[in-house]
């Protein structure tokens, strides 16, 4: 619990500290970039892996991981990667990015991450076939500022539970066609 500790502190101004607003201001302004790209890469992954959507949240020589599944170094092998897992076996997903606990450094250009995942997929199982399944665990991260710009500079995936559902899911919609919600005015 002393990185719980260790977040609430660094979100209080305590009594006496420096009083940098603009230090403050960058280091809020993480947090929610950070969750951006969080919430981006869950998108990105519903929608079988885009690679067009995925490759811009990693750094040039980032690292992607999960035990016994894959290990991908570098920006265009994570989404060449990525999106061949999608195609071979994880074929559907929805992706629920739950609980980010985000610690950003004194400079505000550096930051870990863990997040949870709680996920349904469609995923190949050991007799090759594909089932609806639920899936979950965990990722971690190691993130910072490239160009002005937050990217993943390695992630890694922690499965904690993948159990086929023995009836189907029906009524799955593939998300393909949705836009990416935007801001800027048309």
């Amino acid at each position: 619990m002393a990185g719980l500790a260790a977040q609430r502190a660094a979100l209080i101004v305590q009594p006496g500290s420096d009083n940098n607003i603009d230090l403050r201001l960058r280091r809020i302004e993480a947090f929610e970039a950070i969750r951006q790209l969080i919430a981006t890469y869950a998108v990105g992954a519903d929608r079988k892996n885009d690679p067009e959507i995925l490759g811009p949240l990693f750094s040039d020589e980032a690292t992607w991981e999960a035990d016994g599944i894959t290990r991908l170094v570098g920006r265009d092998a994570i989404a060449k990667g990525l999106s061949g897992l999608a195609n071979d076996f994880i074929t559907w997903s929805l992706h629920y990015m739950i609980s980010p606990l985000i610690t950003v450094d004194e400079s505000a250009q550096g930051a870990v991450c863990r997040w949870y995942l709680w996920e349904l997929c469609t995923m190949k199982q050991q007799n090759d076939e594909a089932s609806d399944t639920w899936y979950g665990g965990w990722y971690d991260s190691r993130l910072s500022v490239h160009d002005g710009q937050w990217l993943f500079d390695w992630v890694r995936l922690d499965p904690r539970l993948a159990s086929a559902n023995d009836v189907p899911w029906h009524g799955k919609v593939t998300n393909d066609d949705e836009a990416i919600p935007s801001l800027s005015k048309n």
